[in-house]
């Protein structure tokens, strides 16, 4: 199965929960003040972000006025122009500059973080670079292990310390070995902290400092991995983790069961946090560049 199709399959559930809302409240309809205010409501509770609506609205209601949208299949449209208008242009992770390219993967528990870097490693290794990770959640010694699976599954190199070693000491000692061993990435998992928890989150502020100190410009990359699944939570997480550490770049993941794919859009719109990856599915390649057209198509397919 092509991935625009599994991309499809895997928006299913945001798909009924708002664009065919759209078909099914509108055909046949006016639109007019009431119907527009029924579509606001159906997008908030997609979780597409009270900023994002707030700007979709008044563009929709200004092309109601003018008389562009006046039905169920004209508003669809205008709807999808706008959708991609708000995520703007794609914004892949590529590999550039100096090397190692350090990414500092951060997020809070059970979101797929383990499971993201492993693919990541195993896809910038199909690309030909070479890969370091590094074990840097010392908390959990399953963590270390399956971060260690993920590692010989993608041919990559690894760096770990003994079960709760200091986290940061695991990120120096594997930027040291991967300027030594002429590595082209280095990938630094940490340990999935709640956003609520002030004291692990000064410990990421001390690993991404001593990053800094080993390597000046590093770590090039700081990708939250957020589960969209928690819809506005999400939200919440990236906000706490962008002002703690200064977020980059966000992978979304687990797009393919849930409700609330709309939470790309209020990231985007609240955050201006470019979504770089989705995955969509369990397999080594269910990891992709997030395309905002392509997002928007499959949604509306």
């Amino acid at each position: 199965m092509k991935f625009f199709d599994r991309l499809k399959e895997g928006l299913a559930k945001t798909k009924k929960g708002l664009v065919e809302k759209v078909e099914t409240l509108f055909t046949g309809r006016k639109i007019d003040e009431e119907a527009l205010g029924e579509l606001e409501e159906i997008l908030i509770s997609a979780d597409v972000g009270t900023k994002a609506v707030g700007e979709i609205m008044i563009t929709l209601r200004e092309k109601a006025r003018r008389g562009e949208v006046k039905d169920a299949e004209s508003l669809k449209d205008a709807l999808k122009k706008e959708m991609v208008l708000i995520l703007g242009q794609s914004h892949p992770l590529v590999i550039q500059g100096n090397r190692p390219f350090v990414i500092l993967a951060v997020g809070v528990n059970g979101v797929g973080k383990t499971t993201t870097i492993g693919k990541l490693a195993n896809r910038f290794r199909l690309q030909g670079l070479s890969v370091l990770l590094a074990a840097g959640d010392t908390f959990r010694a399953a963590g270390i292990e399956q971060l260690e699976i993920w590692a010989d599954r993608a041919k990559a190199q690894f760096v770990r310390h003994k079960s709760g070693s200091d986290p940061a000491a695991v990120a120096f000692d594997a930027i040291e070995a991967a300027r030594h061993r002429e590595i082209d990435v280095v990938i630094i998992d940490t340990a999935g902290r709640l956003h609520t928890k002030s004291p692990l989150m000064e410990e990421l502020k001390k690993v991404k400092r001593v990053i800094e100190k080993a390597m000046p410009g590093a770590p090039q990359e700081i990708l939250l991995v957020v589960d969209a699944t928690t819809g506005q939570n999400a939200l919440r997480q990236a906000d706490t983790f962008n002002q703690a550490a200064g977020v980059t770049g966000i992978a979304l993941t687990k797009l393919d069961g849930t409700a609330r794919g709309g939470i790309v859009f209020a990231i985007k719109k609240d955050l201006g946090i470019p979504v770089r990856l989705i995955g969509i599915g369990e397999g080594l390649d269910d990891l992709r560049d997030f395309n905002p057209e392509e997002f928007v198509e499959a949604l509306f397919s």
